[in-house]
């Protein structure tokens, strides 16, 4: 610890003043380290520390390249813990632009109509993310109410793709079970 410098031709109200920084930079210190701490407990009990580490990307975005950064980045996170032999759960929660990934359909009439930009990438996009989820077992959730708001049947997403009655509400309960939020920009 850092010791005040102190002359003896110091007043005694620049020694005490000395005395008052060094106790505040004291306590600086300590509430700092105590907050480290703390965090470092709620990281390990969301899935961060010695658990399975638990995220959920959120994919409502219409812009292919978006996505394809998306997909990029989840298998550099998931690649990073199969490095590490630690294990995750890992899951992509589509809601509104974000059904466009999910479906060969082109949505016409819709609001989240495929356009030639999707189309050019359609086939490398969805291997790409069929990859993620029949190798690394990246699960894939489709909010309901965009699914049906557009009329699109089940049996016109692709395979594996779980329904869930809202997208944002499923992210909210991932997140109070832990799950770190990302969404790529």
């Amino acid at each position: 610890m850092m010791q005040p410098r102190t002359t003896q031709s110091g007043s005694p109200l620049a020694r005490a003043i000395n005395q008052l920084i060094v106790s505040i930079a004291v306590m600086v210190v300590l509430t700092a380290t105590g907050a480290a701490v703390h965090a470092q407990s709620a990281l390990a009990q969301d899935g961060f520390g010695d658990g399975p580490a638990k995220v959920v990307y959120h994919a409502d975005f219409k812009d292919p390249r978006r996505f394809s950064a998306m997909v990029t980045s989840i298998y550099n996170m998931v690649s990073s813990y199969e490095n590490e032999l630690r294990d995750y759960d890992v899951r992509i929660v589509f809601n509104s632009y974000g059904i466009r990934f999910l479906t060969d359909d082109k949505l016409e009439g819709t609001p989240f109509e495929a356009d030639q930009a999707l189309q050019e990438r359609r086939e490398n996009l969805k291997g790409r993310l069929m990859s993620l989820k029949n190798v690394y077992d990246v699960k894939l959730e489709l909010c309901e109410i965009t699914r049906e708001d557009v009329g699109l049947s089940k049996d016109k997403l692709y395979e594996g793709v779980t329904p869930v009655g809202s997208g944002v509400v499923r992210i909210a309960e991932l997140q109070s079970e832990g799950f770190a939020y990302i969404k790529i920009e």
